[in-house]
């Protein structure tokens, strides 16, 4: 799951875990891919790269020498990890404050990497919020729906023209097993006791919008999936929850290594961990994509 933006606290969190462990999520050591496939010289925008899986996927692929473009909403927190990989000296970054619950904060975000980056080699929608109540965006959007979905739909959609520009590139919507089908009539979960379905809905509008695009991309050198990176990694939203930890950010890291920069990694799917997985029916469901699609450009103004 992704990096939290907001300080909010989780629930439900039992159900999250069994779901993914009736998955079959954790895999061995013996199981796990090199991640250090080369990625020397790329250009890699990690949303929600100041703290947990999107800080230290920051870190690795800075390592191996890429240029690393961390977001958050912590000035100070985006300077420890700029300063963390300017120290280690394998690769470079700079950071960009942008606060995803607000969709012209997005804009502003994607004209400003628009203006400073002529190409983008990767992009990870990392960034994401789980809330216990209904709560609405300043736009007039259930909150999950807007920071989790809407925001990533706005900036990958704002980005595009500059993404694999020269070389093959890689979009990774980082998702979740936690999956609710959405409900076209209520996507903003006004009914009553619809909250607890927001995060799930927002999660798998990420995986509809994957295969969307995919095939919307499928004669463009550009790689786009959708991720359930592990479940309930050791990050500081899970130990603040009070619920115990079933997998490492080291676990969620390697599975998202793998999406930045494995051989095998196949455009227009959704994975769970290091393997290809089938999400919910409904992205399968071209009509569904297509109304999903519809409501996106409308409600961001983007095409």
């Amino acid at each position: 799951m992704p990096t939290v933006v907001r300080a909010h606290r989780w629930f439900w969190l039992s159900t999250v875990v069994v779901v993914a462990v009736a998955a079959g999520l954790r895999w061995t050591s013996a199981q796990a891919p090199a991640d250090n496939a080369d990625v020397k010289g790329k250009i890699v925008l990690i949303t929600g790269s100041t703290d947990g899986l999107g800080r230290e996927v920051a870190r690795r692929t800075a390592a191996r020498g890429a240029h690393v473009i961390v977001h958050g909403r912590n000035q100070e927190r985006g300077k420890a990890v700029v300063d963390e990989i300017t120290k280690d000296g394998a690769g470079t970054a700079r950071f960009y404050a942008a606060d995803f619950a607000l969709l012209d904060d997005v804009r502003t975000f994607a004209a400003a990497i628009r203006r400073d980056y002529d190409r983008i080699d990767v992009l990870v929608n990392n960034a994401g919020v789980l809330l216990r109540d209904r709560q609405v965006s300043r736009d007039g959007h259930e909150l999950q729906f807007a920071v989790n979905y809407l925001a990533g739909f706005l900036l990958t959609r704002t980005l595009l023209p500059i993404i694999g520009v020269n070389s093959p590139a890689r979009i990774i919507n980082v998702s979740s097993l936690a999956q609710s089908p959405i409900d076209f009539d209520d996507v903003m979960l006004e009914r009553p006791g619809r909250a607890a379905q927001g995060y799930g809905q927002s999660k798998l509008a990420q995986i509809l919008f994957t295969m969307d695009l995919a095939t919307e991309l499928k004669d463009r050198p550009i790689i786009v999936t959708a991720l359930h990176p592990a479940t309930m990694m050791d990050t500081t939203m899970v130990r603040q929850s009070g619920m115990p930890s079933r997998s490492t950010v080291d676990e969620g890291a390697t599975a998202l290594m793998q999406q930045i920069a494995g051989a095998t990694v196949e455009s227009g799917r959704f994975y769970n961990g290091l393997n290809p997985a089938r999400p919910n029916a409904q992205a399968e469901d071209v009509t569904a994509r297509a109304k999903l699609r519809e409501l996106s450009v409308k409600l961001t103004g983007v095409k």
